[in-house]
């Protein structure tokens, strides 16, 4: 066991996920490198790659953990799952936060998942005489009673001891000042809120920036999800050597142009599960296929083909053509593509990708429109893409719920929905006249860039989780 004594200039961020799709939880390893200088050990599960600017950070030292338990456990093994997933893992947790790292002076934990992450890294400070800092991003007995029911004995008892061991970290931090009230009143914790905001990289895209990003993904975005749709037709090859051309713009020589009978493109970043109902959004897509159909007074009979070669000809419309792009990687995912290959719409595709850390930013900054869906089970967070939405000054269309304009200030920077209608009246309303002639979206991409210049992650970290943990630290000396 390690003495107090002396501070040992390490901090150690423990995530019982998949550190690559955990991005608050990499900005804090960053923030915990740059501007405390402190040597950062990441504890938590690989799969996705984090952002280079930690892989590349000296000082940032990733240490992945391996998964004890395979997906798709029959339905009659999951309370026997329940009991003894949590045991394996805490068993492998502390053997990587008491033996494969050096001691640090404060374990900055995710939450949830709150079983066992948080009994195993309130252990493990205990035997290494380190402190120990809540990051609450959601309660995890929320999240837990989608699958069981409130109801559910298992629930109640997660409840317990996400509440007994939240209480005895010596800090916590919280993403929205709801969540900080709910853990004042009902749970005894004072947690300090420290809202999400973009880093640095999270910013508008410029048209080569664009270009280029449309070069790599033009495969992708011109594949179907097995049929043929509105953006699925045409060459986009070479025409010949100084000319480049993907579904939104062309190269010719070095000048590179956005074309005006584009699709607009919207992109929504999902997890895809239960707490995200992607059937709004798909409802809305065919909501706005069949309103535009009428207000153009275009005959049922017309077949889709013909309508797609006009559009590939140029010609433009009152409305746009739509692309959603949704990335992300969840368990739902294969069901919703299947229902989207059976839709059949003349104006509106969909791709499902998932983008690398760095082409991530880089696709927001360069969309016209972002798409949430997040309802928070516990109704107290805040949906991180968004705040990357507005980093890139994209504008957000995003379902409404108890704290949500905690974020999005309505006809400011984005709009809130709550049915499938309301949305698809939203999409006809911001890009009608489309690409130029849009002035409600206009309006609010102005609002989203004025949001993304004045806050950023670094500065909202040194502002409010600075002192925190390095008073925590201090006393934690003592």
């Amino acid at each position: 066991m390690a003495a107090k004594g002396g501070k040992r200039g390490r901090a150690c961020v423990v995530v019982l996920g998949d550190i690559g799709r955990s991005p608050r939880m990499q900005y804090h390893a960053l923030s915990l490198a740059r501007q405390v200088s402190l040597e950062v050990d990441i504890v938590a599960y690989g799969g996705s790659e984090p952002h280079s600017a930690v892989l590349e950070h000296q000082s940032i030292h990733i240490h992945k953990m391996w998964p004890t338990f395979p997906r798709g456990v029959p339905s009659i093994l999951k309370p026997l799952v329940l009991l003894i997933k949590p045991v394996i893992q805490v068993l492998v947790l502390l053997w990587f936060l008491c033996i494969k790292i050096p001691a640090p002076d404060v374990f900055l934990v995710q939450n949830p998942p709150s079983v066992p992450t948080l009994v195993a890294v309130k252990w493990a400070s205990w035997l290494r005489r380190s402190a120990f800092i809540v990051d609450w991003h959601n309660f995890g007995y929320t999240l837990l009673a989608l699958s069981l029911g409130r109801s559910s004995r298992f629930v109640a008892i997660y409840r317990w001891f996400e509440r007994h061991f939240g209480k005895m970290a010596d800090g916590s931090l919280c993403v929205t000042r709801a969540m900080q009230h709910e853990l004042a009143q009902n749970w005894g914790i004072k947690a300090t809120v420290l809202y999400d905001q973009p880093p640095e990289f999270f910013r508008p895209a410029s048209l080569e920036e664009k270009h280029k990003l449309f070069c790599r993904l033009d495969k992708s975005l011109r594949k179907p999800l097995g049929v043929p749709d509105c953006t699925s037709t045409g060459t986009g090859e070479m025409l010949n050597k100084d000319i480049n051309e993907t579904v939104f713009s062309t190269l010719v020589g070095t000048d590179i142009t956005s074309k005006l009978d584009r699709p607009a493109l919207i992109v929504s970043s999902t997890s895809w599960t239960p707490d995200e109902d992607f059937g709004i959004l798909l409802e809305a897509a065919v909501m706005y296929d069949r309103r535009v159909a009428a207000i153009l007074n275009e005959d049922d009979s017309i077949q889709e083909e013909a309508l797609w070669k006009e559009m590939q000809s140029g010609k433009q419309y009152l409305y746009p053509r739509l692309l959603f792009v949704i990335t992300g990687k969840g368990p739902e995912k294969e069901k919703y593509e299947e229902k989207i290959s059976r839709l059949h719409l003349k104006r509106v595709a969909f791709r499902t990708m998932w983008l690398s850390a760095e082409d991530y930013p880089l696709l927001l900054g360069s969309a016209d429109l972002g798409v949430c869906l997040h309802t928070s089970s516990s109704g107290l967070d805040l949906p991180m893409k968004v705040v990357d939405m507005f980093g890139c000054g994209l504008p957000v269309c995003a379902v409404s719920y108890s704290c949500i304009k905690e974020l999005v200030q309505v006809e400011k920077n984005g709009l809130l929905f709550s049915s499938s209608s309301e949305l698809a009246d939203e999409l006809l309303m911001l890009f009608k006249g489309f690409p130029d002639a849009c002035d409600s979206l206009k309006g609010l991409r102005n609002g989203a860039l004025e949001m993304s210049s004045s806050r950023r992650w670094a500065t909202e970290w040194e502002e409010h989780a600075k002192a925190l943990i390095l008073e925590v630290i201090s006393k934690n000396l003592d």
